[in-house]
């Protein structure tokens, strides 16, 4: 089979590989449609993984099973369904701890595209079919689909980690797609006002309409001095932050009330260190908390989020700014993640 890889830090290419093999409890697939992610541009050109060599990339997928292991009980040949961009063992020691996405070592439920190959290809390997497979809803549309992958779970997990309640004041920092799950999450969950971080109007306009209730433009001044002004001097009580850069945190602590909770869901792509301004941080002792965490995946996650769209509670086509038809786009889709214009929020390719 085809796919296309990350050959080395900084190089990308089409590959020949093996058809993967099904393993007793896992599932073959091949994609239906695929979606690039910030993530696939910092894991190639920012090394941010470590170097990977010929690793098939992608980790946003709808697919088609093609085959099922002989334990598999819930899914067979033909079933369409949503893939977790997440895959943890679910009968790990981490997953009955409460945290699957760390099964096998930290960051280890994160298997596609990083610690073997992801879905850009003809064909891809799903472990754990039963734990990590949805049935795909008849009639979703596929761009929604394929954001349950990734960034509908990843923006709704910043909320989590956040621990956003009703009646909070919210700051999102940066307003991409995982962003502008992460403001659509902190509205179903009841914040007050919700701050949204950004400069792209196509972003913000969208942010809006999910229901951010101010834009901040970091372009006209500084994040936090805007924030401030707004909330005449409290700061916010929770921080999302789905943007942005080591700096960003120094922000976050300085914008937050003592208390407050920070859900980082931002992949850190380079630097040794984040940097927290003790002063602004209570000398240690403001009660102000940083939850940073990768989303659980699985099964019913991605169930649950389905239901959400199916009763329009959410709306993620609305991410999808371009669409391309057919695997060999695929290049095509990520280079624009890696560019970023103006008008781009999240390309999808269709598998014809």
């Amino acid at each position: 089979m085809k796919g296309f890889a990350m050959l080395t830090i900084g190089k990308t290419g089409w590959i020949e590989k093996d058809v993967p093999t099904c393993g007793p409890s896992d599932a073959i697939c091949k994609p239906i449609a695929l979606a690039p992610c910030t993530s696939d541009v910092h894991t190639v050109w920012a090394g941010a993984l470590g170097d990977r060599h010929d690793m098939i990339l992608g980790h946003e997928a709808v697919g088609e099973v093609v085959e099922v292991g002989t334990l598999v009980k819930d899914f067979k040949v033909g079933d369409k369904v949503l893939i977790s961009a997440i895959t943890p063992d679910w009968n790990s020691l981490q997953a009955q701890g409460g945290f699957p996405m760390h099964s096998g070592g930290m960051l280890a439920g994160w298997k596609f595209s990083n610690f073997k190959d992801g879905v850009f290809g003809e064909f891809f390997h799903v472990n754990d079919a039963d734990g990590n497979l949805a049935h795909l809803p008849d009639g979703m549309d596929l761009g929604a689909a394929c954001m349950i992958s990734d960034m509908i779970p990843t923006g709704f997990h910043g909320c989590e980690l956040a621990e956003v309640e009703f009646g909070d004041n919210v700051a999102v920092i940066g307003i991409g797609p995982v962003g502008l799950m992460s403001v659509a999450a902190a509205a179903i969950r009841g914040a007050a006002h919700i701050y949204a971080v950004g400069s792209r109007k196509n972003c913000a306009d969208l942010a809006k309409e999910f229901g951010a209730t101010e834009i901040i433009n970091y372009r006209e001044g500084d994040i936090v001095e805007q924030i401030m002004e707004k909330t005449h001097g409290a700061g916010v009580d929770k921080v999302i932050v789905a943007g942005g850069d080591n700096g960003t945190f120094d922000q976050a602590i300085r914008m937050l009330k003592p208390g407050g909770v920070i859900g980082n869901v931002n992949y850190l792509g380079e630097g040794d260190w984040i940097n927290i301004p003790r002063g602004d941080w209570g000398c240690g002792m403001g009660h102000k908390k940083i939850n940073g965490g990768l989303m659980p995946g699985g099964r019913l996650r991605s169930k649950k989020l389905a239901r959400l769209i199916q009763t329009n509670r959410i709306h993620p086509e609305k991410l999808i700014t371009h669409t391309f038809h057919g695997l060999e786009c695929v290049d095509q889709a990520l280079m624009l993640m890696k560019d970023k214009p103006k008008d781009l929020i999240k390309p999808l390719v269709l598998i014809n």
